[in-house]
């Protein structure tokens, strides 16, 4: 496994980390994966308190516990879980915070998150109220760091120049290059990271039934996928070329990959060890398709 420095952290993160929301309901099974990714060099492991309404946490803190201390744990906050899983309510306030790290902290079974994350963030917000919450958890040593995860660029510059975050959770993908219009930028000079979540674009990446995506057409997605596979590398997934790219950026710090099973969880892990994508194969999938950009959520 190869690592990457969170400058702000002091911390060395693998290229490759776990996304656990994709997690199943069954702990021993869910121990498994985290132990082989842990064991193949993983160290990063990511979590919220709305996956499955809080289970996801329990399961992820049962299969740390015996390595809690050489690994980087990170959670989230501010979206209230709820009993259906969806159309969660929108709370990024101190008082809910603090209230809400306890819970996650009995969950995970530990008495510290390395990374807190705020799940999300709109330019409306009180975000003095959101950064004073978060300080005061780290003068308890209730959390070690910060930081958010968020695709807005007003949201992502405004708390680069007035927080210390840490790191930055954000969708990119060949099928969704919008962070490189402002944010990888933003964050590169900040030396704030960048922990790709969707970097297999919901599997369209991996093999998934081609469908539209974003502002791309099936069409598209099939022209893209059809230039991967005619790349004269052996030994090489969809998959692993597509987090490749991915990671040919270095503004980029982790590639966060959700893996249900082991058979993607191998495919994955695969990546760093797989024969790599050339500058010049990166330059030609760069350009196959016009970068989309963002038309709302600034």
């Amino acid at each position: 496994m190869n690592y990457r420095r969170l400058e702000r952290a002091n911390l060395d993160v693998s290229e490759i980390s776990f996304g656990c929301m994709s997690l199943g309901v069954n702990h021993a099974e869910n121990e498994t994966l985290i132990h082989t990714a842990f064991d193949a060099g993983v160290n990063y492991f990511d979590t919220a308190d709305i996956y499955k309404n809080g289970f996801n946490e329990e399961t992820v803190g049962r299969a740390l516990k015996p390595i809690r201390k050489e690994v980087v744990l990170a959670s989230k906050v501010g979206n209230v879980p709820n009993d259906e899983e969806r159309n969660w309510e929108w709370n990024p306030s101190k008082s809910y915070i603090l209230s809400a790290v306890e819970k996650s902290l009995k969950r995970l079974g530990t008495d510290y998150i390395d990374i807190y994350q705020l799940h999300g963030g709109m330019i409306e917000d009180n975000w003095e109220e959101t950064i004073e919450a978060f300080e005061l958890l780290k003068e308890r040593g209730l959390i070690r760091h910060y930081g958010i995860s968020s695709i807005r660029p007003n949201v992502i510059r405004r708390f680069a120049q007035h927080s210390q975050v840490v790191s930055n959770m954000i969708q990119y993908s060949l099928l969704d290059r919008r962070p490189e219009e402002e944010a990888l930028e933003v964050l590169s000079k900040a030396e704030i990271g960048v922990m790709v979540r969707g970097g297999l674009a919901g599997g369209l990446l991996a093999g998934k039934d081609s469908s539209d995506y974003l502002n791309y057409t099936t069409k598209e997605i099939e022209l893209l996928v059809d230039k991967i596979k005619s790349f004269s590398i052996e030994k090489i997934s969809l998959a692993q070329a597509s987090l490749q790219w991915v990671l040919s950026n270095k503004a980029v710090t982790t590639a966060v990959v959700g893996m249900r099973n082991m058979e993607q969880l191998q495919d994955v892990l695969g990546t760093i060890k797989s024969a790599q994508l050339t500058d010049e194969m990166v330059t030609e999938l760069s350009a196959l398709l016009e970068p989309n950009v963002y038309t709302k959520h600034r």
